[in-house]
């Protein structure tokens, strides 16, 4: 073959142009096969290809799964995704559960890349073309938040009793959070399950020790049926040989008695003597009979006792072995709780003066960090304070030398004010020559205002009637003292009326009365005064 080729390429013209174009189009032709050869990518089952680039339907990238893609030179490039799966550790610790007891819950998740269309385009997104090492790093992260949420929700008796449901709650909650980043749970191992007080350890003993005291109660059940089936096989037993003995004596004495007839009736032509004889022999007879009979009774009766006695004291036995088993294994266990309750407590007392000890650092440090701040203030506070008080001080010095001076100027006005009316006083007594005239001038420029005052007191006061009291002085009795009413009013009216005309310029009316000259009423005022009056003759209108 190779010599063919040499000989075909010897008998060649190179320095042909159709010979050259020829081989040009030839090597381009071949060079094409092998280019679009390797650019046609086989996926293998344990890997993903995506490619990227130019890849149309405005996706980022294609992927494929188990199949094959042509890779479009300049225009796309091609990778690969793992399918193995990654086993991640999660030391879990610590957690909450929902009675807020922490909880360790070491497990090993395993993942891997998924290969539905939706998780493989995430993947591709996500992970490509990162190591392993950064792949577990995230699911980590994930898996982490996941659980502990998942542990949030469960009570620890759920999580260790029922770990089917605990599962299915992680799945549930953690494969679409890895189906974010393009990741599928394969497989979660939950280690251990543990907490650091001891609450499942506890809930272990109760349950070993539950089951331990139902496998007692079972036995001692089995055992007490075991005996009652005995019992009931030594009754049984004891009924039929009764039935048995019964039986026979009662054969025994047909028997005898048919025998004693038979005897009887041979006998009872030939010898009737020895029929008594014979009667008193079969009574002899049926009394040992009946003796043995009792005998024997008392006998089985006695064996019977002794039996039950034997199976009593057995059963004591026994349920006094049962009683101080129970005993022994209570002991125990209290030993045990009292023990582990003491361990618990040192611990708490340990964890207490800890806290305590922490507490008091702390108290001493935020004391520190707010005793100088306080004694600062505190410094400022009582020099603000002391300044304002002397501030006060002097403003109300400044107001008490201000009010006492005020109060000393009115003082002395008021001083001068009654000094000058003393003065002025002495005037009016000097010229009205007499201090009762002085007095009655200045009564008569105060009526003015008393009148007003008095006025305005009964302004608003109505009289339906006035009803006059009087002493019964005069000898006329009821008479008598309305005339004295009469009389003082209308001795009272001249000088009213006299008043008010001279003083307030008001004019009465003439049926009140008329008033007379000043000497006629001066002669008649001093005529009062000395006892001596006499009714002047009465006119028309004068006043009486």
């Amino acid at each position: 073959m190779s010599s063919f080729f040499g000989s075909i390429m010897g008998n060649l013209d190179f320095g042909d142009p159709m010979v050259l174009l020829v081989m040009f189009i030839i090597l381009f032709v071949f060079s094409t096969i092998i280019l679009l050869i390797k650019r046609y990518k086989r996926c293998p089952s344990n890997k993903i290809l995506v490619v990227y680039g130019k890849v149309g339907g405005g996706g980022a990238s294609k992927t494929v799964h188990g199949g094959a893609a042509f890779i479009m030179p300049l225009f796309q490039d091609y990778d690969y995704l793992d399918l193995e799966p990654i086993q991640i550790e999660i030391p879990l610790r610590g957690a909450l559960s929902i009675e807020n007891i922490r909880v360790n819950v070491p497990s090993i998740f395993t993942v891997a890349i998924g290969t539905e269309p939706a998780v493989m385009q995430n993947a591709a997104i996500r992970l490509l073309g990162l190591r392993e090492q950064d792949i577990q790093s995230q699911a980590r992260d994930i898996i982490f938040g996941q659980l502990r949420q998942v542990i949030a929700s469960m009570q620890i008796e759920e999580i260790n009793r029922d770990r089917d449901s605990f599962l299915d709650r992680i799945q549930t909650s953690l494969e679409p959070e890895l189906k974010k980043i393009g990741l599928v749970l394969i497989n979660v191992n939950i280690t251990d399950i543990t907490d650091e007080s001891g609450y499942i350890e506890a809930i272990g003993r109760k349950a070993a020790a539950t089951a331990i005291q139902q496998a007692e109660i079972d036995v001692a059940v089995q055992e007490k049926k075991g005996a009652v089936g005995v019992a009931d096989a030594d009754r049984e037993k004891e009924v039929q040989v009764a039935n048995a003995h019964k039986e026979r004596d009662i054969g025994t004495k047909a028997a005898d008695k048919e025998r004693l007839v038979q005897v009887a009736v041979l006998d009872k032509e030939t010898k009737v003597g020895e029929q008594t004889a014979a009667f008193q022999r079969d009574s002899d007879i049926a009394d040992a009979e009946r003796e043995k009979r009792i005998r024997v009774a008392d006998a089985n009766a006695s064996a019977v006792e002794g039996e039950n006695e034997a199976k009593a004291l057995v059963a004591k036995a026994d349920a006094k072995l049962q009683v101080e088993r129970a005993e022994a294994y209570q002991l125990g266990e209290t030993r045990k709780r009292v023990a582990e309750a003491d361990v618990l407590r040192a611990q708490y007392e340990a964890q207490a003066t800890a806290a305590k000890a922490e507490a008091g650092k702390v108290e001493e440090e935020k004391k520190a960090d707010l005793v100088a701040p306080a004694i600062a203030q505190k410094a400022r506070i009582i020099v603000d304070a002391e300044a304002e008080a002397e501030r006060r001080r002097i403003e109300a010095e400044g107001e008490a030398k201000a009010i006492f001076a005020k109060l000393e100027a009115e003082a002395r006005g008021q001083y001068e004010i009654l000094a000058k009316k003393g003065q002025g006083f002495g005037e009016i007594v000097r010229a009205c020559e007499t201090p009762q005239a002085a007095f009655q001038m200045l009564m008569l420029e105060q009526l003015e205002r008393l009148s007003e005052n008095a006025a305005q007191a009964i302004s608003n006061i109505k009289f339906d009637k006035v009803v006059v009291w009087d002493g019964a002085g005069g000898a006329g009795g009821q008479g008598s003292s309305t005339a004295n009413f009469l009389s003082s009013m209308a001795g009272s009216l001249p000088p009213m009326l006299h008043m008010m005309r001279d003083i307030g310029g008001v004019e009465m009316p003439e049926f009140f009365g008329k008033l007379v000259d000043e000497a006629v009423a001066k002669k008649m005022s001093d005529d009062a005064e000395d006892g001596t009056t006499k009714p002047a003759q009465k006119k028309k209108g004068d006043a009486t």
